[in-house]
């Protein structure tokens, strides 16, 4: 049996195939999230981008995103490594710090709903799209205790 390409190569050198494949489809990338600005640390909303499909836990127009959502951050090689917001469970770091992928992850099981089954992903649990706040301030109604 073949050792897979996570396991053999680094982010840089995967194709933009192997790359892609990587995204587990948690959507916990594609939430809101608030910084402290005096300490840094991040507080996870339940709010969703607006190109945030809460069902397939996938970005309604990924091609696109970066144009049109002026803080979509597009994730690199370069910087899922400096990155301190990326969940802990994503594939991008773990393979970024030498681990292995979760059991659960579709390159593992071979199904993209193990993500889903295993109360991973942010399926069903969007409370609020970022179109429905008017405030800044409304995101704090929207804060998660931890990381989902």
């Amino acid at each position: 049996m073949e050792t897979p390409f996570w396991k053999t190569k680094t982010l840089e050198a995967m194709t933009p195939t192997e790359w892609e494949s990587l995204c587990d489809g948690c959507g916990k990338c594609c939430l809101s999230k608030l910084e402290d600005e005096d300490t840094g640390e991040i507080y996870w909303t339940s709010v969703g981008c607006r190109l945030f499909d809460g069902q397939s836990c996938r970005c309604s127009d990924y091609a696109k995103r970066l144009a049109r959502v002026p803080d979509c951050v597009g994730l690199t090689p370069q910087n899922v490594r400096t990155i301190t917001w990326l969940p802990k469970t994503c594939a991008y770091r773990l393979v970024a710090e030498g681990h292995d992928l979760y059991w659960w992850h579709r390159l593992v099981s071979g199904s993209a709903e193990t993500v889903h089954d295993a109360g991973i992903s942010m399926r069903g649990r969007v409370r609020a799209s970022e179109t429905d706040l008017a405030e800044p301030d409304d995101y704090f109604d929207y804060m998660l205790d931890d990381e989902p």
